[in-house]
Protein backbone atom coordinates (compact mmCIF):
# COMPACT_ATOMS: atom_id res chain seq x y z
CA UNK A 1 0.00 0.00 0.00
CA UNK A 2 1.56 3.27 -1.17
CA UNK A 3 1.71 5.95 1.52
CA UNK A 4 3.88 8.72 0.08
CA UNK A 5 5.31 9.47 -3.34
CA UNK A 6 8.10 11.89 -4.25
CA UNK A 7 9.78 12.83 -7.49
CA UNK A 8 12.04 9.76 -7.41
CA UNK A 9 10.63 7.53 -4.67
CA UNK A 10 7.62 5.53 -3.55
CA UNK A 11 7.17 4.79 0.14
CA UNK A 12 4.80 1.96 0.93
CA UNK A 13 3.88 -0.23 3.84
CA UNK A 14 6.21 -3.14 4.49
CA UNK A 15 4.85 -6.68 4.28
CA UNK A 16 6.21 -10.11 5.18
CA UNK A 17 7.08 -10.40 1.48
CA UNK A 18 9.86 -7.86 2.12
CA UNK A 19 11.69 -10.24 4.49
CA UNK A 20 14.71 -10.81 2.20
CA UNK A 21 15.27 -7.08 1.81
CA UNK A 22 14.89 -6.49 5.57
CA UNK A 23 17.35 -9.33 6.29
CA UNK A 24 19.93 -7.59 4.09
CA UNK A 25 19.30 -4.08 5.45
CA UNK A 26 19.27 -4.98 9.14
CA UNK A 27 22.60 -6.81 8.78
CA UNK A 28 24.36 -3.95 6.99
CA UNK A 29 27.39 -2.95 9.12
CA UNK A 30 26.26 0.70 9.33
CA UNK A 31 22.77 -0.36 10.47
CA UNK A 32 24.27 -2.63 13.14
CA UNK A 33 26.60 0.14 14.33
CA UNK A 34 24.25 3.11 14.35
CA UNK A 35 20.76 1.61 14.80
CA UNK A 36 21.54 -1.63 16.58
CA UNK A 37 21.43 -5.36 16.25
CA UNK A 38 17.82 -6.47 15.93
CA UNK A 39 18.78 -10.15 16.04
CA UNK A 40 17.57 -10.73 12.48
CA UNK A 41 19.71 -13.54 11.01
CA UNK A 42 17.25 -15.58 8.92
CA UNK A 43 14.21 -14.98 6.73
CA UNK A 44 12.02 -16.23 9.58
CA UNK A 45 13.65 -13.66 11.91
CA UNK A 46 12.97 -10.96 9.31
CA UNK A 47 9.31 -11.99 9.03
CA UNK A 48 8.96 -11.88 12.83
CA UNK A 49 10.62 -8.44 12.91
CA UNK A 50 8.22 -7.16 10.26
CA UNK A 51 5.14 -8.55 12.03
CA UNK A 52 6.10 -7.32 15.50
CA UNK A 53 7.60 -4.00 14.36
CA UNK A 54 6.39 -2.09 11.30
CA UNK A 55 3.21 -4.10 10.64
CA UNK A 56 2.17 -3.97 14.31
CA UNK A 57 2.86 -0.21 14.27
CA UNK A 58 0.55 0.32 11.28
CA UNK A 59 -2.23 -1.44 13.21
CA UNK A 60 -1.52 0.28 16.53
CA UNK A 61 -0.66 3.83 15.40
CA UNK A 62 -1.63 4.12 11.74
CA UNK A 63 2.01 4.70 10.73
CA UNK A 64 5.42 3.06 10.92
CA UNK A 65 8.54 2.45 8.87
CA UNK A 66 7.92 2.27 5.14
CA UNK A 67 9.73 0.46 2.36
CA UNK A 68 11.45 3.09 0.23
CA UNK A 69 11.72 2.19 -3.45
CA UNK A 70 13.03 3.91 -6.55
CA UNK A 71 10.25 4.71 -9.00
CA UNK A 72 12.66 3.92 -11.80
CA UNK A 73 13.04 0.14 -11.73
CA UNK A 74 10.95 -0.50 -8.61
CA UNK A 75 14.15 -1.12 -6.60
CA UNK A 76 13.99 -1.34 -2.79
CA UNK A 77 16.68 0.96 -1.38
CA UNK A 78 15.85 1.46 2.30
CA UNK A 79 13.27 2.24 4.93
CA UNK A 80 11.97 5.56 6.17
CA UNK A 81 9.02 6.37 8.37
CA UNK A 82 7.62 7.41 11.70
CA UNK A 83 7.96 5.48 14.95
CA UNK A 84 6.26 5.81 18.31
CA UNK A 85 8.66 4.57 20.95
CA UNK A 86 7.47 4.07 24.51
CA UNK A 87 10.59 5.84 25.76
CA UNK A 88 9.88 9.07 23.84
CA UNK A 89 6.94 11.44 24.26
CA UNK A 90 6.92 12.35 20.57
CA UNK A 91 6.83 10.47 17.28
CA UNK A 92 10.25 10.20 15.68
CA UNK A 93 11.42 9.93 12.09
CA UNK A 94 13.75 7.08 11.25
CA UNK A 95 15.58 5.98 8.11
CA UNK A 96 18.18 3.52 6.86
CA UNK A 97 19.44 2.84 3.34
CA UNK A 98 21.58 0.20 1.69
CA UNK A 99 25.13 1.40 0.96
CA UNK A 100 24.75 1.96 -2.82
CA UNK A 101 21.87 4.39 -2.19
CA UNK A 102 23.44 6.61 0.45
CA UNK A 103 24.62 10.17 -0.23
CA UNK A 104 22.29 10.61 -3.21
CA UNK A 105 19.59 12.69 -1.54
CA UNK A 106 17.19 9.79 -0.99
CA UNK A 107 17.29 10.18 2.79
CA UNK A 108 16.41 13.86 2.60
CA UNK A 109 13.73 13.28 -0.05
CA UNK A 110 12.04 10.44 1.81
CA UNK A 111 12.32 11.95 5.31
CA UNK A 112 10.98 15.31 4.09
CA UNK A 113 7.99 13.52 2.58
CA UNK A 114 7.40 11.46 5.72
CA UNK A 115 7.57 14.53 7.98
CA UNK A 116 5.18 16.37 5.64
CA UNK A 117 2.81 13.39 5.71
CA UNK A 118 3.05 13.27 9.51
CA UNK A 119 2.04 16.90 9.77
CA UNK A 120 -0.56 17.13 7.00
CA UNK A 121 -2.24 13.72 7.29
CA UNK A 122 -1.55 12.58 10.84
CA UNK A 123 -1.75 16.01 12.49
CA UNK A 124 1.62 15.80 14.24
CA UNK A 125 3.04 19.15 15.34
CA UNK A 126 6.32 18.08 16.87
CA UNK A 127 8.40 15.35 15.27
CA UNK A 128 11.72 14.27 16.74
CA UNK A 129 14.64 12.07 15.77
CA UNK A 130 17.33 10.22 17.69
CA UNK A 131 20.79 9.31 16.51
CA UNK A 132 24.09 8.10 17.88
CA UNK A 133 26.41 10.99 18.79
CA UNK A 134 29.00 9.84 16.23
CA UNK A 135 26.57 9.28 13.33
CA UNK A 136 27.74 12.32 11.38
CA UNK A 137 25.72 11.45 8.26
CA UNK A 138 22.41 11.24 10.11
CA UNK A 139 23.15 14.38 12.14
CA UNK A 140 23.83 16.29 8.92
CA UNK A 141 20.61 14.99 7.36
CA UNK A 142 18.53 15.88 10.43
CA UNK A 143 19.93 19.40 10.46
CA UNK A 144 19.23 19.73 6.72
CA UNK A 145 15.64 18.67 7.47
CA UNK A 146 15.40 21.58 9.92
CA UNK A 147 15.63 19.58 13.14
CA UNK A 148 17.73 20.98 15.96
CA UNK A 149 19.64 19.23 18.75
CA UNK A 150 17.74 19.52 22.02
CA UNK A 151 19.36 17.13 24.53
CA UNK A 152 20.80 13.70 25.16
CA UNK A 153 18.31 10.88 25.84
CA UNK A 154 18.27 7.15 26.47
CA UNK A 155 15.92 5.29 24.15
CA UNK A 156 16.28 2.07 26.13
CA UNK A 157 17.39 1.32 29.67
CA UNK A 158 20.39 -0.69 28.50
CA UNK A 159 21.27 1.54 25.54
CA UNK A 160 23.76 4.36 25.27
CA UNK A 161 22.69 7.99 25.22
CA UNK A 162 21.55 9.35 21.87
CA UNK A 163 21.17 12.86 20.55
CA UNK A 164 17.55 14.00 20.41
CA UNK A 165 16.71 16.36 17.55
CA UNK A 166 13.39 18.21 17.41
CA UNK A 167 11.30 19.75 14.67
CA UNK A 168 8.64 22.36 15.12
CA UNK A 169 6.13 23.34 12.44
Amino acid sequence: MKVVETERLILCRLSVGDAAFILELLNDPAFLRFVGDKGVRTLDDARRYLLSGPIASYQRHGFGLYLTKLKDGDISIGICGLLKRESLDDVDVGFAFLPPFRRQGYGFESASAVIGHGRAVLGLDRIVAVTQPDNVGSIHLLEKLGLHFERMVKVSDDGQECKLFVSHP
